[in-house]
């Protein structure tokens, strides 16, 4: 039997191309699934940067994960684009990464995991009428407030944003007079659940930040647990509600970021540096817009604010 004939070498050949290529083309799942730092990618938005260049439904590499611990407080929103439809475990998986999760609100049956609100314009798909009664930040009734949130449109309407504002950029356009006003005030919560100083210093940034929910703010104590302490009455409690307001919407809402969703939208937010609300838009019914079904999952805050 002749084994150095031309048919002999060509299926040896062919093995032998196919374990080469094998060998350059093949990458261990650990390496195949985790991004580097320098892969992502900043878009800068009108609050916040878009991020690209990075897989949330894939592993992140330290170096990722580190990077975006110290970008979400220096940019205050990582709008993450293109990340298709992520989990439910993973997005709890992900907003891990910033903390322990404290879920301040019960379940829905169509949540996908129980650290998950949902919210909707549907009730047999979340909770409906979520974050459309004044400009908050999540958590603002807790002792310690959120501090990092996430959230992820996992069906999208055609209409129905939601809007987000610095607390940096409000605050900045004060005179010194309004500025000083609203340092002495407190706002306490709806049946008095909490009293919160209106404007602190952020743990992290150092910068100054505010607590609030303008639709569930009860009344304001100005210097609290002073000798001037006074507590405000329903008419003045009222302006200052509307003096707030005001100043988030100053030069039609020109302070203002309204974040239109698009499929695969991801959002990591300091909760603390920045206020939102959703769009009235955001409950019109699903025969008119489509559905609507957001994902948030909410890291517990560690600090309680004061001055």
């Amino acid at each position: 039997m002749k084994l150095c004939g031309a048919n002999f070498y060509v299926p040896l050949i062919l093995l032998t191309c196919y374990c080469f290529w094998t060998a350059a083309t093949y990458c261990p799942r650990d390496l195949q699934t985790c991004h580097t730092a320098t892969s992502l990618s900043y878009t800068p938005a009108k609050l916040g940067v878009e991020v690209r260049g990075v897989n949330l439904n894939h592993e992140l590499a330290q170096d990722v994960v580190d990077q975006m611990k110290q970008d979400v407080h220096e940019h205050r929103l990582l709008i993450f684009k293109d990340q298709g439809v992520v989990t439910g475990e993973r997005q709890v998986e992900i907003t891990k990464l910033f903390g322990e999760i404290k879920s301040s609100f019960e379940s829905h049956p169509a949540s996908p995991h129980p650290d998950v609100f949902t919210a909707s314009n549907d009730n047999t798909h979340g909770h409906t009428d979520v974050g459309i009664y004044g400009w908050h930040i999540d958590g603002w009734f807790e002792r310690e407030p959120h501090e990092i949130v996430v959230y992820h449109m996992v069906s999208v309407p055609r209409t129905g944003s939601t809007a987000f504002i610095g607390f940096d950029e409000v605050l900045n356009t004060l005179t010194d007079a309004q500025r000083s006003r609203w340092e002495q005030l407190w706002m306490v919560g709806n049946q008095g659940t909490s009293i919160h100083p209106l404007v602190y210093t952020h743990a992290v940034t150092k910068k100054a930040v505010m607590c609030l929910h303008l639709g569930f703010i009860e009344r304001f104590v100005w210097n609290y647990k002073s000798k001037h302490q006074m507590v405000t009455g329903t008419k003045e409690t009222q302006a200052l509600l509307q003096e707030i307001h005001d100043a988030f919407v100053q030069h039609d809402e020109a302070l203002v970021y309204k974040h239109s969703w698009e499929a695969g939208d991801f959002i990591i937010s300091d909760n603390r540096a920045v206020a939102h609300r959703a769009a009235p838009e955001s409950q019109l019914p699903v025969a008119e817009v489509g559905l609507r079904v957001l994902h948030r999952v909410t890291v517990a805050g560690k600090i309680q604010p004061k001055k």
